[in-house]
């Protein structure tokens, strides 16, 4: 199977053609193998327009919506970057490309040595694989220019704000219900962080985020 054909069919029928053209981002997903990151059994549809299981409650999404996240999170080459629920790391690898370091972030030991040996396999200095509690992140690390959280949910948690840099980016893709979702880039500015929405998706549930059941009585 010609892989390397594969990669560059999504992006000229699924990236490009949704808007998404800075070089350093097509450059990324030119240069990433999307197969590496998926089991064996479904490298035959790794470059097809559809999410793929990586891993328990964890699914790589469509080459369309991540490009469209990652372009409005505008990358730059200076960037410090932590993906929050990395899953396979398919979007840490992208981001390896474009930033100077990415911290892949998992929730599990086995997710996290996967994403070691993945990252290994290609050749990815840039990103490092850390477990611990997602909902925390990791402000040990931090400040972040670019926090991308790589599943939809229904609240964002304050810790996750709090760890920007100034100026820096967090894209989340917030539940509005009835499986639709609005991606979401917040801006940190002095001591509070406001959001813009930039496009419409359905990406891969992040579990965990759920917001607090209410009673109508």
């Amino acid at each position: 199977m010609d892989f390397d054909k594969q990669r560059r069919i999504m992006v000229d029928s699924q990236v490009r053609v949704n808007d998404v053209t800075e070089p350093s981002i097509v450059s990324a997903f030119l240069n990433v193998p999307r197969e590496k990151f998926v089991s064996k059994s479904a490298q035959s549809i790794a470059y097809s327009e559809t999410e793929i299981k990586a891993g328990d409650n964890r699914a790589m999404w469509t080459p369309r919506d991540l490009g469209k996240m990652l372009r409005a999170l505008e990358p730059q080459s200076g960037d410090l970057a932590l993906v929050i629920g990395a899953g396979a790391g398919y979007s840490s690898a992208l981001l390896g490309r474009i930033v100077e370091t990415v911290i892949a972030f998992e929730d599990s030991p086995e997710a996290v040595e996967l994403m070691t040996e993945r990252f290994a396999s290609i050749g990815m200095d840039q990103a490092i694989a850390v477990e611990g509690d997602l909902a925390k992140g990791l402000p040990d690390q931090g400040p972040f220019e670019i926090i991308l959280i790589a599943g939809m949910v229904e609240t964002v948690p304050q810790a996750w704000l709090e760890q920007l840099a100034e100026g820096g980016r967090l894209g989340v893709v917030v539940s509005e219900g009835r499986s639709l979702g609005t991606a979401r880039v917040y801006t940190k500015a002095g001591d509070s962080a406001s959001y813009r929405e930039v496009f419409e998706c359905c990406p891969p549930v992040l579990p965990g985020f759920e917001k607090a059941e209410t009673f109508v009585f």
